[in-house]
């Protein structure tokens, strides 16, 4: 089912004759192009909407001509009012057809809760994944295989920044947590702080709207002889690979039934007391379904979220000090890791009571 088509049934089922999307993720979504210039911002600086016939953007003046020629297709109509005369919610108002709802605040409009419509992904959403996914990968791989125990949180987080701007991805979000305080914290947001004995470093990258969250964990000493310490880490990033293959094969099982993501969330509870830690999914998420939004939903015990096919999922148990976490496409047939190069160690991992299994990062050990 093609974006419009998506749309047609929405405008159909909520007696609507238009439905618009300025909130970044879904303008992409929509159109392919970028209205973004503040990105501290909630919404763009355009608008996409759709009256059951074409799409059509509304903008300023300032950002027309700019939109036209670098963001958008020759046959999206962009109608532009004067920034000093409206706002883009009044010109939206005015441009539409009626009644209409929005992702944004329009007055006298629904709201539209465009994260289902984004859902499950489209063929062409797959492919782009799929480089976003390499090249994510690949930049992330690349600045942990240079670490080296007294470098810096803070400084590696720039390093990762900029090999990912590199290639055209933005960084929302850049965790690169030392030995001290990846035990301390799930969300290591780094400091002045030296790596220490092992880092654990994690990003959900952006480009084109999608957005792919990874994790990979570097520790430093001798592997054939390996401190106590790095055997303890082994095991919880050991005991995280089995919940998150085992949510993987929840999710799979999950969709085929038609169930929702509370189910899944059961699978991942399960889990965690099979490997022997069974209240470890109290002090962090578990992750979700991944596409237009770092998570499209995050599946907690009560979450009713439809849970589709062929979709990327994003799940990242943590144990304490150690985390497993790759974006995944999830078939009806199979599983395909997107954030992948296939150039970092891996051992295959099965899921708990799925018959499912996966080549999973490894902690990648440097001898210093």
């Amino acid at each position: 089912m093609t974006k419009q088509e998506r749309l047609d049934i929405y405008l159909d089922q909520h007696d609507l004759e238009a439905v618009w999307f300025a909130r970044p993720n879904s303008f992409t979504w929509l159109t392919g192009g970028d209205n973004v210039v503040d990105r501290e911002g909630d919404v763009g600086v355009a608008a996409v909407g759709y009256d059951g016939d074409e799409l059509s953007v509304v903008t300023n003046n300032i950002e027309a001509d700019r939109l036209r020629e670098e963001e958008l297709d020759d046959d999206v109509t962009v109608t532009e009012f004067q920034w000093y005369d409206s706002s883009l919610a009044e010109a939206v108002a005015d441009q539409s057809p009626r009644p209409a709802a929005a992702d944004f605040d329009v007055p006298n409009f629904d709201t539209v809760d465009a994260s289902p419509l984004r859902q499950p992904l489209t063929e062409e959403d797959i492919e782009n994944y799929r480089d976003l996914g390499y090249d994510t990968a690949e930049a992330v791989e690349a600045v942990c295989r240079e670490l080296q125990p007294g470098d810096v949180e803070s400084e590696v987080a720039s390093a990762l920044r900029v090999a990912l701007s590199a290639r055209g991805i933005e960084a929302p979000v850049a965790l690169v947590g030392g030995s001290e305080r990846a035990q301390q914290y799930r969300h290591y947001t780094p400091k002045h702080r030296e790596l220490g004995d092992y880092a654990l470093v994690s990003v959900t990258a952006e480009r084109d709207g999608l957005h792919a969250s990874m994790t990979r964990t570097v520790a430093f000493g001798e592997e054939e002889n390996p401190a106590p310490e790095l055997n303890e880490l082994g095991d919880k990033h050991q005991a995280a690979r089995i919940v998150e293959m085992t949510a993987l094969g929840a999710t799979q099982a999950v969709a085929d039934l038609g169930g929702d993501a509370g189910d899944v969330f059961d699978a991942i509870q399960a889990a965690y007391e099979h490997v022997g830690y069974a209240d470890e999914w109290q002090n962090h998420h578990q992750g979700g379904a991944a596409g237009f939004a770092g998570r499209e939903w995050v599946a907690t015990p009560e979450s009713d979220a439809e849970v589709t096919t062929p979709m990327a999922y994003a799940w990242n148990p943590t144990v304490q000090g150690a985390k497993s976490e790759d974006t995944v496409l999830v078939t009806e047939d199979g599983l395909e890791v997107l954030t992948t190069t296939g150039q970092w160690p891996t051992t295959v991992v099965d899921g708990w009571d799925y018959d499912v299994a996966l080549a999973r990062a490894d902690v990648l050990v440097k001898d210093v």
